[in-house]
């Protein structure tokens, strides 16, 4: 049994992720999010409202973590930095992160290479975010998924370095990756992977 801290927990991933830890685990789950009070939990979860921006709240969320889970939009590059201090602050150092495909310029033109971050600035943030991710000294793993899909369990995994195998991927591959990872903290450990439907 693990405690692992969801940050985003309203949306759409982290929902997914939370599903699939309460009936696939026995883990204690922590649902961090602005605005929380519309989460109705279990008896193995804690919400928490707050703002990831500020270091009280994050500090409130983090201590007593095994995992951090971190699945948002928006000024991503500002919100790893907190996160990772946070965690640094907290003695807390497994962390998922979920960014995007293309931050690498790594998918293919039989994929799309106009989703590459050379061809679209909206990835810039998501490319911030998982340099600030990979030059902290926590035992992370960055996921950069393809567009979402709603399909079964059914991935492939590339690491960096490598092409991008696909253009899309099902939320519940995402949360199935997520789920392995927080169970063995040497699971793509250090690692940047992208996750495409086989």
């Amino acid at each position: 049994m693990k405690k692992v801290l969801i940050i985003g927990a309203t949306g759409t991933i982290g929902g997914a992720v939370r599903q699939t830890l309460l009936n696939d685990t026995d883990n204690q789950l922590t649902l961090f999010a602005r605005s929380a009070s519309r989460l109705n939990t279990s008896d193995r979860e804690t919400v928490l409202a707050g703002d990831v921006t500020k270091d009280s709240d994050l500090d409130k969320a983090i201590a007593g973590q095994d995992a951090v889970f971190v699945a948002l939009s928006g000024n991503l590059g500002q919100f790893a930095k907190k996160i990772v201090a946070a965690m640094d602050r907290n003695n807390v150092s497994r962390l998922l992160f979920i960014t995007s495909m293309g931050i690498y310029d790594e998918i293919p033109a039989s994929v799309g290479a106009s989703g590459n971050l050379s061809s679209n600035s909206m990835l810039r943030s998501y490319r911030e975010a998982a340099d600030v991710v990979e030059g902290s000294d926590l035992n992370y793993t960055v996921i950069r998924p393809g567009w979402f899909t709603n399909g079964p369990v059914d991935y492939e995994i590339t690491k960096k370095g490598e092409p991008f195998g696909g253009h899309d991927v099902s939320i519940s591959s995402i949360a199935d990756f997520v789920k392995n990872a927080i169970a063995d903290d040497s699971y793509y450990s250090h690692d940047s992977v992208g996750l495409n439907t086989k």
